[in-house]
């Protein structure tokens, strides 16, 4: 089976695994909770469609049935700040549910617009290094959007305990596919010069 079925299937479910803990800790009066709920379990959605309509050519691939399952079971990490809220009961301030609303409409720009490029660039021009608009001021802008969107998501609980599942995934999966793929743009004419001029991960930054 293709590793984005488990992907788009944990992604999917995210909405439902969002209110299922709202109604075990009784969190319906909760307003944080909701913002969470629509902002996280929106995401998931949204990832679903962007699957179907855009996808990553890397979750196209066939995949072992236990690597398929741990991967899922490595994404439930991502509800653990879901988790923390309901259980806790946290009613965040206005000021960090604005902050939160900001930094996921930045993210989902970010991420989605730059999926959408490369998707379409690849489809027209197969082979060719992306050089321009979004790719033009780092080569992993989909990754930033998702650091904002997963940031948006932890600060909700308001414990540093909800910054763990992310960083463990920019450690072990972000940071080392991003060097994987300049390693495989690297026999691309034009990369050097590319490389120079862009970012690996944040915008106009390190």
């Amino acid at each position: 089976m293709k590793l984005k079925f488990y992907i788009d299937t944990h992604k999917g479910l995210t909405f439902t695994a969002i209110l299922v803990m709202m109604a075990v800790y009784h969190q319906w009066h909760n307003p944080t909770a909701w913002v969470y709920l629509s902002l996280h379990g929106t995401y998931g959605l949204l990832w679903v469609f962007k699957s179907r309509i855009f996808p990553d050519r890397s979750w196209e691939e066939k995949t072992p049935l236990w690597f398929g399952l741990a991967s899922w079971a490595a994404l439930t990490l991502y509800w653990i700040p879901a988790w923390l809220l309901t259980w806790r009961g946290v009613h965040a301030p206005g000021w960090l549910l604005a902050l939160a609303i900001s930094l996921y409409t930045f993210g989902i720009f970010f991420h989605f617009v730059s999926d959408m490029q490369k998707f379409t660039s690849l489809k027209l021009q197969p082979g060719k290094l992306i050089t321009g608009e979004m790719m033009s001021f780092s080569r992993n802008p989909n990754y930033f959007g998702e650091l904002l969107i997963y940031m948006a998501f932890a600060i909700l609980p308001v414990t540093w305990l909800a910054f763990v599942p992310l960083i463990l995934f920019v450690l072990v999966y972000w940071i080392p596919n991003m060097l994987r793929k300049d390693k495989s743009l690297a026999q691309l004419p034009g990369f050097d010069e590319y490389r120079r001029r862009t970012k690996r991960f944040f915008p106009f930054l390190f």
